[in-house]
């Protein structure tokens, strides 16, 4: 099933979640690197870095949801997709929690509950990732309708069936 929000001939969804994954998880590094070393700046570091994700988080759910709404209802896809749309909407909550914690803080200082909620939040993105890859390598979604390893280019305008 060919993704519905696309460009360049690609799903907009995975080019998209690259981002948000990065920097909460780069967050959470900075928050450690904080704990041990208690230089303020991997603090403020996290505070900002937390922030881009959380909102590149949201850029890529909208287009997840696109996505998700094209899946026929019933199937086991329909379901999937909306346990990773869920964990994910948590994720993002955890990491919310997490910077307001933080915010009143002097210098974006984390603390331990904050750097916890991070941690969740990655671990939870791991197993949301695997059902998204689920999604795509073993359910189809997002895969052009005749993919193989001889199809033209998404770019050159041809439909990516087999050759004949």
């Amino acid at each position: 099933m060919e993704s519905r929000a696309r460009a360049a001939g690609h799903s907009i969804h995975p080019v998209l979640i690259v981002y948000p994954l990065g920097l909460l998880s780069t967050a959470v590094v900075f928050d450690i690197l904080e704990l041990i070393t208690d230089r303020p700046g991997f603090a403020i570091a996290a505070a900002y870095t937390m922030a881009a994700g959380l909102i590149g988080g949201v850029v890529a759910g909208v287009f997840g949801l696109v996505d998700w709404l094209a899946v026929p209802k019933g199937t086991r896809a329909r379901r999937i997709g909306a346990l990773h749309g869920s964990a994910n909407v948590v994720v993002l909550l955890l990491f919310t929690v997490s910077w307001f914690i933080r915010n009143g803080n002097d210098g974006w200082e984390p603390g331990w509950p904050a750097v916890v909620l991070g941690v969740l939040g990655v671990l939870l993105s791991g197993v949301s990732g695997w059902l998204g890859g689920e999604l795509v390598e073993r359910l189809g979604i997002g895969v052009h309708e005749g993919a193989n390893a001889d199809a033209p280019s998404s770019l050159s305008g041809w439909p990516a069936k087999a050759r004949e």
